[in-house]
């Protein structure tokens, strides 16, 4: 335990913390990492025990091991469903810090910087958690403040900031499940993008599964932050003959990550195309919902899919 203890100082600290995690799982149904997978190992209880077991010496360091550590997007859902009241984010990024000492740098969800980075820096101003930084060559990322938020993502021009481990969230895979979605349901004419604080597992769990319904008329996608939803995601559903679109994300004194504001200027800019167009506006909107309230967030999806069973589809 000592030795172990010098190689994980930060994790030290944590120690009483690790032990009273009493192994409940609550923390499950709000992980969107486990929501993808389906692997117990993608959960914050896995995280937490890992830890435990890094501290200990009971788990050896591996880069297996630091990857499972170095993944999570830092949404604190997990956190908010936790029955011992554990900071599981504030121990992860301890425990990335140690493992950083030992050469294991993940990098999980950690974003990255390719080739192909013009280094306009444009990305380390836009950073909302100071991240990431010039070193007088290339744009580096401190893992240990990286939250997986993707806005650096959004705002390269180059297209060179990258997240190798997306878990779903990603433009590419969203655009792909939204376009499936709207080609195999014949009532299908609403894309619902939601960001996993205002995806609650409640609603999640209200409904029917699929094989039990004969249609739908509108699927909620999960993305881990408003800042992360570009124009062409956004308009890519209308391509796929989709009525309307919806992005839920959170208040402005509420989200972490202020990706609330630049969704909000996405959405003012495409609702003025819109116009411009002679397509109705309210065919594309954003709605602001406050954490834990489950039936505000389906009264606007109900609402907003009202309205546009009231419009029909673009002509």
């Amino acid at each position: 335990m000592e030795n172990k203890t010098k190689e994980f100082k930060h994790l030290e600290k944590w120690h009483g913390t690790l032990a009273s995690c009493i192994r409940c799982g609550y923390c499950f149904e709000h992980c969107a990492l486990f929501k993808h997978s389906g692997w117990e190992s993608d959960t914050p209880r896995a995280k937490i025990i890992t830890a435990f077991g890094l501290l200990s010496g009971e788990i050896e360091p591996t880069e297996a091991a630091a990857d499972k550590l170095y993944s999570c997007f830092y949404c604190k859902r997990c956190e908010a469903a936790c029955s011992s009241g554990v900071n599981l984010t504030e121990i992860f990024t301890d425990a990335k810090k140690d493992l950083m000492k030992i050469g294991l740098k993940g990098p999980g969800t950690t974003s990255l910087t390719k080739l192909s980075c013009a280094r306009c820096l444009i990305c380390t101003g836009a950073c909302p958690h100071e991240a990431r930084s010039h070193d007088g060559k290339n744009i580096v990322t401190d893992p240990t403040k990286c939250q997986a938020c993707g806005i650096c993502l959004e705002v390269c021009p180059a297209g060179a900031a990258t997240i190798e481990k997306t878990f779903g969230t990603g433009r590419d895979e969203l655009v792909a499940k939204a376009t499936d979605f709207l080609n195999s349901h014949k009532a299908a004419n609403a894309i619902v993008f939601a960001c996993n604080w205002s995806y609650f597992p409640e609603l999640q769990a209200s409904e029917l599964p699929d094989s039990e319904i004969e249609d739908k008329s509108y699927e909620i996608l999960v993305n881990m932050c408003g800042g992360r939803l570009e124009a062409q995601t956004l308009m890519a559903p209308f391509l796929h003959k989709a009525w309307g679109v919806m992005t839920a994300v959170c208040p402005d004194d509420e989200c972490q990550h202020n990706g609330n504001l630049k969704a909000k200027k996405i959405i003012q800019t495409l609702k003025q195309t819109f116009e411009k167009i002679d397509i109705d506006p309210e065919r594309i909107r954003m709605v602001q919902i406050p954490a834990g309230d489950k039936d505000l967030f389906q009264a606007e999806i109900d609402t907003f899919v009202d309205d546009l069973n009231k419009m029909g589809p673009i002509r």
